[in-house]
């Protein structure tokens, strides 16, 4: 079996292999939550490497938020059993000198398992970090990580969709965080700052967190391709024939799918994202109250660039998108 070792978009080791791996038992992991708790926990870790069977952590860090503000924190050096290479030295800035009078790893997974206790955690491409503690936490203590946690980089990949990447330096980079990255209490910082950018936005896009949630329920996806005229009996007259019409937000008179089926039984059409193409972007009443008062969206963002740029779209409250049709 060909096996493929290198470090992920977000700085963290992945394998790769030419036949499906069995999976390591993590019977009693946590689960992972689209959640915005009041009290939670950011971690991260470094590591020397991608499988805690062969590879050590070498710094780990925990931060504890509450009502968005630090009220504790945990960060600990660990001196591994092998000395640290010059690739993880470049990556991390953390040299084998830093580590020599650090806690065993042993002692410091204690420490920093009872330090969470059983916060929610948060973390970037999380998952990374929860497997490598579990099996850590077995083979040194016969301890069950069992925390649940938010994994941010899926509210990254939800709301931010026209990034390049959703790299974690990437997405701090659009919201101008700080990024010193591969040390994992500074790590956990920008984790936290984006973390908070993204649920003003899942607000600003949806009209509120609940709604942003529900969006992410396991119901498929609604996407603009699936909505198909139910008559062939158009007005070629009507400001919505032709035109192309995206939506974003929670609408207050009707389901999105409701209205996108509006659009194109008057001969219009739907898109998912707004492009170039676009001719309406049409706000949730909820959205452009929260838009007056500068909390915008990525699609109103998108647009209001691209009308600076010449294009023709016009970006309509929910009531004018009403008006449009019932005065026809």
């Amino acid at each position: 079996m060909f096996i493929s070792i290198g470090i992920d978009e977000n700085g963290k080791p992945f394998v790769s292999t030419s036949d499906k791996m069995k999976k390591s038992s993590r019977p009693n992991k946590g689960h992972s939550l689209i959640a915005t708790p009041d009290t939670y926990t950011v971690i991260d870790i470094e590591t020397t490497g991608l499988d805690p069977r062969f590879y050590e952590i070498i710094e780990l860090s925990a931060l504890r938020y509450s009502n968005g503000s630090l009220i504790d924190s945990f960060t600990t050096l660990v001196k591994p059993t092998e000395p640290i290479d010059d690739f993880i030295t470049e990556l991390t800035g953390i040299t084998n000198d830093l580590v020599s009078d650090a806690p065993t790893i042993s002692n410091a997974i204690k420490s920093f398992y009872d330090f969470v206790g059983s916060d929610i955690l948060v973390g970037y491409n999380v998952h990374f970090d929860i497997n490598f503690i579990y099996d850590v936490l077995q083979n040194k203590h016969g301890l069950d990580f069992t925390n649940s946690f938010v994994d941010v980089m899926r509210f990254a990949k939800k709301l931010l969709p026209d990034l390049k990447n959703h790299k974690l330096g990437t997405v701090a980079d659009h919201y101008k965080v700080s990024y010193p990255a591969h040390r994992s209490y500074a790590d956990c910082e920008t984790c936290n700052a984006c973390y908070q950018a993204l649920l003003s936005d899942a607000i600003a896009q949806y009209g509120n967190l609940e709604a942003f949630k529900a969006s992410n329920s396991n119901h498929k996806q609604l996407h603009a391709k699936d909505i198909t005229a139910t008559t062939d009996n158009f007005d070629t007259s009507h400001p919505l024939y032709g035109k192309l019409c995206v939506f974003t937000g929670t609408l207050e008179k009707m389901a999105r799918k409701d209205a996108m089926q509006l659009v194109v039984n008057l001969g219009g059409k739907c898109g998912d994202n707004v492009t170039a193409k676009t001719d309406y972007l049409i706000l949730g009443n909820n959205d452009f109250c929260t838009l007056i008062k500068d909390g915008k969206s990525n699609k109103q963002k998108k647009a209001e660039d691209l009308i600076l740029k010449g294009k023709d779209i016009q970006i309509l409250s929910e009531n004018v998108f009403y008006d449009m049709i019932l005065d026809q």
